[in-house]
Order: C-alpha cells, then sequence, then structure tokens
C-alpha cells in the first residue's frame, strides 16, 4: 500500500517508540502533523517559541531516558530550535530534530526562508540529513534515531522538503535497531583496579555517562568496596548520592578550595564517563599532571582532546563498572582510614543550608533552607543559568538518581520548558524549576503551553531586577561602569495568574513556605516570585558588609 512520506514520518516513529513530539507547527511539514492526527498515541505538543519546543525535548530525553523529538518549519523555525540542538549536543542528550524544507524545484533559489540545514547543523549534530525521497524515509529515519542515542548520545537533524512529505509511495519496513554499548577489555579494566589499589590518594569523579546508562547503584558500590571518595562532575550532580559518605562534593562555578586541593593533590584520577568540561575542570587547569588518569567513556574521541590518560578505556559506565566488580576488590591498606570521611565531612559542612531570614527581601540562604525542608525528596530539579544556582548547587543535596535536569551549556530560558518536558515524562514526580527573571522571561510564554496541557510545574523566579552574572562579572572586571545589566520587570505572579496559572510574589522569607504549599496542592502550572537584594549576587557573599535596606 502507497502512503505519504508525512506518513511514514510518523509511522517510524510510532515504531521507535515515541510518546511525545514538541513543535511550533510550520506549514513546511504539514504532512508529518496531519499523519499525527491519526496516531493518537503520541502526544504532540505545541509550544509558543522553537526554542521552548526544544529545551522541552531535551528535557524530556534527559528525564525519560529515550530519544527526545521536537519540530520546527525551515529556515527560521529551525533558527529558533537551535539553542535546544546545541544544549543536547554539550550534553550528549539523544535527540532528533525534524525540520520542514523548501520544495525541491525551489532549492538554491533563495526560496521562502531557505537555508542550508544540513550546512548550517553539521557542526551543532552528530549527523544531519536531508531526506530527498519519500521511499528512503524509513531507512534514514531509524538510522537517526539509531545514532542520536547509540555511542555518545547527540542530537541528529532530519531535513523533510515540503513536497517530498506529500509524495506517496510504496515503502519498505525497516526494523528499530539498536547497538549494545561497548565493554572493555576485561584486562584494561584488571590493570584499571590495580592502579587504584596501588594507589594513596585515588579520587573519581563520575559524569553523565553514568546517569545515562543508570550505573550509580553499581558506582555506589565500586565506590564502598573500595573506599574512594567521588565527585560528580560539572551539573551531573545527581550521578551519586549526595550524602553518601564516599561522596565529596560537585565541580562547576563555585567548587569549594578545600575540593580543587584534594583533587590536585591526587596521585590517581578515575574519569567515568565525562568529556572534562570547561567549566568543571576550572578552565582545564584542574588536573596538575602530578597523578596519573585513568578515563572511562563511551566515546574514544574525548581521550586525550583536554588530558591524556594514562589509561583509557572505551566502554559504557555501566559495563565498566560491571567488570571491575566482577573482580577481586578490596581496600587497600595503604588508604588513609580518615581521608573519605574527612573529605565527606567538608561537604557536608559547606552543603549545610543556613535558615537566614530577612523581612526586607528574601534572603536566598533562607530559600534554600526552606527548600532542602519542604520539597519530596524524589522532585525533579530543573535550571536556567545565573548566579541564583549558586545557592541551589551549594545547599540542595542531590540523594535519588534522576532528579536532576540541567544545562551543561550553561543556556537561559531552559529552566521552566525542560520543567515542562520531564514534567511529561515523569507526570507522578514533583518538578521544580529554578531561574532567574533574566532567563525566565525568555521563555515564560511557555507558561501558557503547561496551562493548556494542564501540565503542573512549578516555577521558582529569583528576582533581582538584573542579568546578575554578568553585573559580577562587570563589578570584577569593569567597576563602576555599570551598562547594560539593569532590568525592569512586570509582576511574575500576577503574569502567571493571566496566563491561567497559579501565582504568588514572595518578598520576606516567612511568607515562602506557605506559597510552595499552596503551589504545590493548586494542582496547576504555578510561579512564585521571590525578591532578593540586588546587592547580594552571589552565594557566600559577605551579607554584613550589605545594606539590608536597600531601596527596592
Amino acid at each position: 500500500m502507497k502512503i505519504s512520506g508525512g506518513k511514514a514520518v510518523v509511522d517510524v516513529m510510532a515504531k521507535e517508540g515515541v510518546k511525545k513530539v514538541f513543535c511550533v507547527p510550520g506549514e513546511s511539514y504539514l504532512g508529518v502533523m496531519d499523519a499525527l492526527y491519526e496516531h493518537p498515541e503520541i502526544s504532540l505538543i505545541s509550544a509558543r517559541h522553537e526554542g521552548g519546543a526544544s529545551f522541552m525535548a531535551e528535557g524530556y530525553a534527559k528525564a525519560s531516558g529515550e530519544v527526545g523529538v521536537c519540530m520546527a518549519t525551515r529556515g527560521v523555525g529551525a533558527s529558533n530550535l537551535a539553542i535546544g540542538i546545541h544544549t543536547a549536543s554539550q550534553d550528549s542528550t539523544p535527540l532528533v530534530a525534524l525540520i520542514g524544507q523548501v520544495e525541491r524545484p525551489f532549492k538554491e533559489k533563495e526560496a521562502f526562508q531557505e537555508v542550508n540545514l544540513v550546512g548550517m547543523f553539521s557542526h551543532l549534530c552528530k549527523w544531519t540529513v536531508e531526506i530527498d525521497r519519500a521511499e528512503r524515509i524509513p531507512e534514514l529515519l531509524h538510522r537517526a534515531f539509531h545514532i542520536a542515542r547509540s555511542g555518545r548520545p547527540g542530537p541528529v537533524l532530519v531535513a523533510l522538503p515540503h513536497d517530498m512529505l506529500e509524495d506517496t509511495v510504496e515503502m519498505i519496513e525497516f526494523p528499530v535497531f539498536q547497538s549494545q554499548p561497548p565493554r572493555p577489555n576485561k584486562a584494561n579494566v584488571q590493570q584499571a583496579l590495580e592502579m587504584i589499589q596501588n594507589a594513596e590518594r585515588p579520587f573519581l569523579i563520575a559524569g553523565g555517562g553514568v546517569i545515562r546508562s543508570q550505573a550509580v547503584p553499581l558506582l555506589v558500590k565500586f565506590a564502598e568496596n573500595l573506599q574512594i571518595p567521588v565527585v560528580t562532575a560539572f551539573r551531573r550532580y545527581d550521578a551519586f548520592p549526595n550524602s553518601h559518605p564516599c561522596y565529596a562534593g560537585w565541580l562547576g562555578f563555585g567548587t569549594p578550595k578545600y575540593l580543587l586541593d584534594e583533587i590536585d593533590n591526587a596521585d590517581l584520577v578515575i574519569a567515568l564517563g565525562t568529556r572534562f568540561s570547561q567549566v568543571g575542570t576550572q578552565d582545564y587547569t584542574l588536573l596538575s599532571g602530578k597523578g596519573k588518569l585513568i578515563h572511562v567513556d563511551i566515546s574514544e574521541d574525548v581521550f586525550g582532546k583536554v588530558y591524556s590518560p594514562s589509561l583509557a578505556i572505551a566502554s559504557d559506565a555501566k559495563a565498566f563498572l560491571e567488570e571491575a566488580l566482577n573482580g577481586e576488590i578490596f581496600t587497600p591498606s595503604s588508604y588513609e582510614d580518615s581521608r573519605v570521611e574527612k573529605i565527606h565531612n567538608e561537604y557536608m559542612i559547606f552543603s549545610n543550608a543556613k535558615k537566614d531570614y530577612t523581612e526586607d527581601f528574601v534572603d536566598m540562604d533562607g530559600l534554600l533552607y526552606d527548600i532542602v525542608s519542604e520539597l519530596p525528596k524524589d522532585t525533579i530539579i530543573t535550571n536556567d543559568a545565573g548566579n541564583f544556582f549558586g545557592w541551589l548547587s551549594r545547599y540542595y543535596r542531590f540523594d535519588r538518581e534522576n532528579t536532576y535536569i540541567g544545562p551543561t551549556s550553561g543556556a537561559m530560558g531552559y529552566g521552566l520548558p525542560a520543567a515542562i518536558g520531564a514534567k511529561l515524562a515523569k507526570p507522578h514526580q514533583t518538578v521544580v524549576s529554578f531561574s532567574g527573571d533574566g532567563g525566565f522571561m525568555m521563555t515564560l510564554q511557555e507558561i501558557e503551553t503547561a496551562v493548556r496541557y494542564d501540565i503542573p510545574v512549578i516555577s521558582i523566579v529569583v528576582n533581582n531586577n538584573l542579568y546578575g552574572t554578568i553585573r559580577t562579572h562587570q563589578e570584577k572586571h569593569f567597576p563602576d561602569r555599570v551598562i547594560g545589566t539593569e532590568l525592569t520587570n512586570p509582576n511574575f505572579a500576577e503574569l502567571a495568574r493571566i496566563f491561567g496559572a497559579y501565582g504568588e510574589k514572595i518578598e520576606k522569607n516567612s511568607d515562602f513556605v506557605p506559597a510552595l504549599q499552596r503551589a504545590i496542592s493548586s494542582g496547576r502550572p504555578a510561579v512564585i516570585e521571590v525578591v532578593t537584594n540586588p546587592k547580594i549576587l552571589s552565594v557566600g557573599q559577605d551579607k554584613t558588609k550589605i545594606n539590608l535596606l536597600y531601596s527596592k
């Protein structure tokens, strides 16, 4: 039986197990949208901006463990979609972006909204392809899904010419195929164990590969058996339970000096499923070169890109841990008995939230004390980029797997749409996004999406009327020369109510917990705006030197 190209696209998605697709509708791929009408098992989530749709798909992929799917129209829609594709690339998130394209006879004529999509996205994606013959849709689209989720996961872009989607042809069925993740060489694993057991001050860095392969329980057992301190890579907080006695802390902005010194003095570092980001390595200065490095990663391409390993093992993180735990593991007698305990205790002191309340503004230390106390332990946290996040990263302890979703790309506007995607993947868990006023303003239109589809996420908006991160850098590098970082904002709580969501504005700490409880019990999308002191820009800042009566 002959079917249209649009129907073939949707049939492939159905075979691949796709349940949610995020988009802004576009005429160039109406054939796909029409075919979705007859596939009620696939929900189409129509967003208010392509950037929001791409963040939703990326957040959904992280929360569900499946491939995220987003769609947009040709040049203009694809350009807006790029921010989420870049985030998926830096975060190793499996994503398939389906982009409508100009009609095949009109190519190379600067047609309406024409862009060379394959060329434009080739450096952002694992693979880019334009399907110019409808009969090749099953072959190439199944391949797109395979590439997105295999090896080091990432985004794939598929361009779909408008007229091709309307062609009707005989389709050849292709199976869904998934390659097995690479397993390590047993001799290499044994060598790694011997290196660890001969080390006196080993350290393990756990990255996104641990989360993606669902290897956290195995890593806990591995760390316990070897009594090795574990630090989580930049924005991979839930790669190891933070309250566990072997947890040492996290890498990124604001990593405490005690931890940097400990890693610098390590005689062996085991990097498990991480690519050594610029932020996590403190601008690539973290490892001094005094110690040895074992690098275990699913992709051989990361070896030597930042640091040259003494031993490189191409393996899925879970497969490496399974093989290691099959061997003979013992705690070396050369270890200092108190080392792991000492490092963990320093983290626990560093991450202990303070119950500091004020009446003039919301004190962020006190806010995090309440958040830690009140949120369910399986709450999924998403966030934008911004200085406000320093409080969350320092004081919130992620003790459950798959409870953190954040952009290592540092994308602003990510928090709310990613929360929407995560809530659709995990509808029975509380999902809370954190944003500054600058980032929230970039995608706040997605409140309407949450209301329209009845997706009860809670957005906490930290409002200091500033682009706070840039203001911090500005005051450090160009003091007394403020430009471009001051903002004015609407009443975000009132705006939420206008959209049909629940909204409250909080100006002192004592009002926050009741507001949070009301937001959760409302069962609706909710916005809690918290007004903070614009003179306090960073966590750990000496508040005694700040005039807390700063004029509002």
